[in-house]
């Protein structure tokens, strides 16, 4: 029987394993190894990239190593055995030992005893990795373990390749004839290529933070744990082949395969109706309350048709989960606007989960779920980013934490973190470091420390330790480094998650998350719910309800007033500051261009203004269509129908996926691919290697050479980033929403927008000088009307003006400005009245003084300094004082030099990060 490695450790064990969970199956089958065990320490989170590529070799090849799903439990008591499930039912015991004890201990550790593996023991291989020196403690929960598990538990014979293996073989082997248990031999490898042990050194250097040169002992002896071929393994084995053979038999009883895990999301059956009742009756009632004069036959018979297919598919449930979620956000006032590929549909529409009207003309609904290609939907939905926390705990309440939690995100090395973290390992001086991690720009990676430029910054590349510093640090880029969470992606199950895969606490306290990434899950068909934050959700919905309390309108995404003249008119005079997405250097230039006149106008400057269509070439040929000086090139009518609306420029992911069918020959699974490899921010995604099947295709179909590599080179600008339409749709509402307030109420917009900080490209004093240019009166912080937050109140002419609030002064917390609030009564008489009654800290009154808060009370900024600095939290608050006459300590009259106008601005722009006064440069000019 052929030998199988049961315990290979991945970089997944992080900062141990040295080897991607990929190349240890790519070279398992270089091998000829029929099956390979990914055993990370306390963890299951790299297996399902070991399956995937599992796949991807048999796909290439024909056969593939079998992955058996494993992990090295090591418990408290010292003991570590792999642990291998035989079936489905043992991989759910597996996955809630390892939630036991993720849940157990604090974000990145495990915590598990020899009681919790005992009772998670049924259905499980167990070899046992012997100690280094075996104790009685050791052999007697040896014992117990192999009497617990008889037939299923075996001694790991494997080589240290210090010359004293054999002697250890027997010493070992008499140690498991003592249990009662059978030997099996194994590599224990950590790396998939002898190659790779100085980079595991310089693992271990990292992990215990020290210098590769201080790790003696600690350091790998040679680089022999590597995988190994059965010949090598009979060779490191002479005496002991049976253990070596063993390892196929042990395999031949794991039955257990990835491809078993049946995701099986929630029913949502409520009061005994089906799924799909359920969503027809919500959407018939969304559709009356969307149009109240009645629905026309249009919208009504779309809706049908997506019925129709959602039923097909079975989606319902997913559907419905959404719009449970969205409902319990407009229930408590919460903000919110989906987007995603089954975003902007009618069913969405109807449900509130978008507010993007049906009738914009966005892509038809098979595209984003489709029947041919078997897809699951995409519905991301965007949460003001002040308020998601409370979507999210309601996640968790609703289904529980074991079937519910966020996806992982796997933190890579790259860029400045490899070059410090490897270079500190190395022995670099860390001005040396600095200079190195000055000259990467971005995610940086291989090759981005070249020879010119180390010699541009003072360094030699010729010498030997930078030398090799460098090569570690582009072998180390793409390495896992830990595990985060996703930025909202969450996961519901009917049954139990912690059944499916393992659940561990977050970083972030009542977080919690599985051990896999948003990849992963698509790897086995599993759903997520993207539950997001945006603070231009915040900011809107501020502004709605100041707009409400001022003008008593009440305004919903919905319900603004569409293709307004004076908004688009803003817009192309690239007034655009504060406004969402559109407010870069970038959109403000193109906008003038662009001239946007009409909803869709606003989708297409979305989608536009974006790494992929500009470095694929695809602004300046829509501009130029767009203005008359260019005839838009439709090759044929099929593709006329794809790329008519973008006047024959690929904009979309949508358009890149149907180029490819119809113009190409694509398969729906091909167009699948390269829709994956353009996903946006898809850190390997790479189209170029399908640049011979599409130009083949083209070529097949009589489209002309130049126009098929005109067509490759726009689509492949999608590698960097490019935008579905039904997100650029959802993110147009929004530019239109918040350049509509800012257009009609400039003021409550700058509240809103002052509010909603930290956001957006723009600071505090270039929003409110923003303001001030269209007419916005701005009031300064004062101690007897402001509020923690910006308000608008009005002055003594009537007029609607922004008063700056407290949480615009530097190191004032948002618990003492409430105080402030609710002691002010009728008003503060003078400064010691703030820390007498409110009882906050003398520094706070400091602050206050400090950013020119008691001018109302007829003190100067120097002047009320001086009184706040006479405060000493040293001594109790009285009391009574100063509210009676006769009362209060009177001090001697002293005479503060007045401060100059240059003097007041740079004060202003310390405590509070602007000036009402004057602009700084303004001072200077007559100097120039």
């Amino acid at each position: 029987m052929p030998f199988v490695e049961l315990s290979a450790t991945s970089n997944f064990t992080f900062l141990t394993g040295a080897s991607h969970p990929e190349e240890l199956m790519r070279r398992a089958a270089s091998l000829g190894l029929p099956a390979l065990a990914i055993a990370d320490e306390n963890s299951v989170a790299g297996i399902v990239r070991a399956y995937g590529e599992a796949k991807e070799i048999a796909r290439e090849t024909g056969s593939a190593p079998r992955l058996i799903p494993a992990a090295r439990i090591v418990v408290r008591e010292g003991m570590s055995v792999t642990v291998l499930p035989r079936d489905r039912a043992a991989w759910g015991r597996l996955c809630r030992l390892l939630t036991l004890g993720r849940r157990a201990a604090p974000k990145g550790s495990c915590d598990l005893g020899f009681a919790d593996l005992l009772a998670h023991a049924e259905g499980q291989e167990m070899l046992l990795h012997p100690p280094a020196r075996s104790s009685g403690g050791w052999q007697t929960l040896a014992a117990r373990l192999a009497a617990a598990c008889p037939g299923r538990v075996a001694l790991i014979l494997a080589p240290h390749y210090a010359g004293q293996d054999r002697v250890r073989f027997e010493r070992q082997a008499l140690l498991a004839a003592r249990l009662g248990i059978p030997t099996v031999a194994s590599g224990l490898p950590i790396l998939h290529h002898g190659a790779r042990r100085r980079l595991a050194d310089v693992l271990t250097a990292i992990r215990l933070g020290c210098r590769v040169d201080e790790l003696g002992r600690r350091a790998l002896v040679n680089g022999e744990q590597r995988l190994r071929s059965e010949a090598e393994m009979l060779r490191l084995y002479p005496g002991h082949e049976e253990a070596v053979f063993r390892s196929a038999e042990i395999a031949g009883r794991l039955d257990f395969c990835l491809s078993e895990l049946r995701y099986e999301y929630p029913s949502e059956i409520s009061k005994g109706e089906s799924p799909a009742d359920r969503l027809a009756r919500l959407t018939r009632e969304g559709l009356v309350w969307r149009f109240p004069a009645g629905v026309p036959e249009k919208i009504a018979a779309q809706a049908r048709h997506e019925l129709e297919l959602i039923g097909k598919l079975g989606y319902e449930p997913y559907f419905l989960t959404v719009n449970d979620i969205v409902r319990f956000a407009r229930d408590r006032g919460i903000l919110c606007q989906g987007r995603g590929s089954a975003a902007n549909s009618i069913v969405c529409y109807a449900l509130g989960v978008t507010s993007v009207d049906p009738e914009v003309g966005t892509m038809v609904f098979e595209r984003f779920v489709s029947e041919a290609r078997n897809e699951p939907p995409d519905i991301d939905v965007d949460f003001e980013h002040e308020r998601r926390e409370e979507v999210i705990q309601h996640i968790y309440s609703r289904y529980g934490r074991d079937r519910a939690g966020l996806c992982a995100t796997v933190i890579h090395y790259r860029g400045k973190r490899a070059v410090r973290e490897v270079g500190r390992a190395m022995g670099l001086s860390e001005d040396t470091l600095t200079a190195m991690a000055s000259q990467i720009w971005g995610w940086g990676g291989p090759g981005a420390l070249t020879e010119r430029r180390l010699r541009e910054i003072g360094l030699d590349p010729n010498d030997r330790r930078l030398w090799l510093a460098l090569q570690l640090i582009d072998e180390i880029q793409g390495f896992p480094r830990h595990l985060s969470q996703h930025v909202g992606g969450f996961v519901i199950t009917e049954g139990r998650l912690d059944e499916l895969v393992p659940i561990e606490n977050a970083a972030m306290e009542g977080r919690t998350v599985i051990c896999w990434d948003k990849d992963d899950i698509d790897m086995l068909g599993i759903l997520k719910v993207d539950v997001l934050a945006l603070g231009m959700l915040t900011c809107i919905r501020k502004a709605f309800d100041l707009i409400e309390s001022h003008h008593h309108t009440s305004y919903t995404l919905a319900t603004l007033p569409r293709d307004d003249s004076q908004t688009y008119d803003m817009l192309c005079r690239a007034d655009s500051l504060g406004v969402f997405q559109v407010e870069s250097r970038a959109q403000m230039n193109f906008l003038p261009r662009m001239r946007p006149r009409c909803f869709y106008d606003l989708v297409v400057q979305v989608a536009i203004i974006r790494p992929g269509p500009i470095q694929g070439d695809m602004v300046h040929p829509y501009i130029r269509r767009r203005n008359g000086q260019e005839d838009p090139h439709l090759p044929s009518d099929a593709l006329g129908k794809v790329l008519g609306k973008t006047l024959g420029v690929p904009l979309f992911q949508e358009q890149a996926m149907q180029i490819a069918i119809i113009g190409a020959n694509f398969s729906p699974e091909e167009a699948d691919r390269l829709r994956r490899a353009l996903a946006t921010f898809k850190k390997h995604g790479n189209v170029t290697e399908l640049k011979e099947r599409f130009m083949n295709g083209m070529l097949a179909n009589g489209y002309d050479k130049d126009f098929a590599t005109r067509c490759f080179s726009q689509i492949e600008g999608f590698g960097s980033y490019g935008f579905p339409e039904s997100h650029a749709a959802s993110f147009a509402l929004l530019v239109y929403a918040s350049a509509w307030i800012k257009c009609h109420h400039p003021g409550i917009f700058a509240c809103a927008l002052l509010n909603a900080q930290p956001m957006g490209f723009y600071a505090p004093a270039q929003i409110v000088r923003d303001a001030r240019a269209h007419g916005v009166i701005v009031l300064p912080p004062c101690i007897n009307a402001s509020l923690w937050d910006n308000v608008m109140e009005r002055d003594r002419e009537g007029r609607l003006a922004l008063r700056l609030g407290f949480r615009q002064i530097k190191g004032v917390a948002e618990e003492e400005a409430q105080w402030i609030v609710a002691a002010r009564g009728n008003g503060y008489r003078a400064v010691e009245d703030i820390w007498r009654r409110a009882g906050v800290p003398p520094a706070t009154v400091t602050r206050l003084a400090e950013a020119d808060c008691f001018a109302a009370l007829g003190l100067t900024r120097r002047e009320a300094q001086w009184q706040a600095r006479a405060l000493s939290g040293d001594r109790p608050l009285p009391l009574f004082a100063g509210d009676m006459d006769g009362e209060g300590i009177v001090e001697p009259e002293v005479v503060l030099r007045e401060m100059t106008l240059g003097e007041e601005v740079v004060e202003d722009y310390v405590s509070f990060r602007l000036s009402l006064r004057s602009h700084p440069m303004a001072l200077l000019r007559e100097l120039v």
